[in-house]
């Protein structure tokens, strides 16, 4: 009976070393693998077009509205099979979030809404006159300011959340259509994987409780910020509509956009 322990004793040490040779061996295996994916690069976007990269007839108005819809837009990896987007950190997202406040689109909305407002009399306790407009101007830009830094930079910051829009660019428009509209419901997280946008939804809900400070006259209560939050979602989805077909209309006008310049690794 002892005998027979021993000798399954020393059958079970003998193969010990092997065994965990073979563990030390696998676990080597899994941290080059992880040592090889933390070095490969990413690819950072191409840079944002500027109004040079536009020639053609009112080049200087395409080119600032082409900046603003290219600034949140991402080129599918074309060139590149199964690479990786750099994530953005807290500082670009920052970026982002000041660029679209500083744009010129941002004042040339906020002055057109602006003189909307003065014609319909909306919010009339700022008055009419040129007092009246400049209210509305500022409280114009505050809401689009706002807008732009809950859903660029707050809330992408707290949920792990990539605020750019992701372009198809390929198949029939009923499905870029259809792609560019499930970004107000799908985003990307950081890493790549699909969430859910609670940049849009949160973003456009904190602007639109916060403008109640600063207009005055709007209407409080849940139907009017329902109603004020689905037109801001709607116009959020038609700006990816347009971020979506931009380089379609931008090839269409023999203007130069990004996917012209974007390296390619065949």
């Amino acid at each position: 009976m002892s005998a027979s322990v021993a000798k399954a004793q020393v059958s079970t040490s003998a193969y010990e070393p092997s065994f965990l040779q073979a563990q030390l061996s696998a676990s080597s295996s899994r941290d080059d693998q992880s040592a090889r994916t933390l070095a490969e690069p990413c690819v950072q976007p191409p840079p944002t077009v500027s109004w040079r990269d536009y020639e053609g007839p009112f080049a200087k108005v395409v080119g600032v509205f082409g900046r603003r819809l290219e600034r949140r837009s991402v080129h599918p990896f074309h060139y590149k099979p199964g690479a990786k987007l750099c994530t953005l950190d807290l500082k670009d997202k920052f970026t982002l979030f000041a660029e679209d406040a500083v744009d010129p689109v941002t004042f040339l909305n906020a002055g057109f809404n602006a003189g909307i407002g003065q014609a319909e009399n909306s919010d009339p306790s700022f008055g009419q006159g040129t007092a009246g407009y400049g209210k509305r101007f500022g409280a114009n830009m505050a809401d689009q300011v706002s807008s732009e830094f809950f859903k660029d930079f707050a809330y992408p910051s707290m949920f792990s959340e990539d605020p750019r829009y992701y372009r198809l660019a390929h198949g029939s428009t009923g499905k870029r259509l259809l792609h560019a509209a499930s970004h107000s419901i799908i985003a990307y997280n950081e890493n790549g994987t699909r969430m859910f946008n609670f940049s849009e939804w949160l973003g456009t809900a904190s602007a639109v409780a916060l403008s109640n400070v600063y207009h005055p006259d709007n209407h409080r209560g849940v139907a009017p910020a329902t109603r004020r939050i689905g037109f801001g979602v709607g116009g959020d989805i038609g700006f990816d509509v347009l971020r979506e077909f931009w380089p379609d209309l931008a090839g269409k006008f023999k203007l130069p956009f990004k996917d012209r310049n974007e390296p390619r690794d065949r």
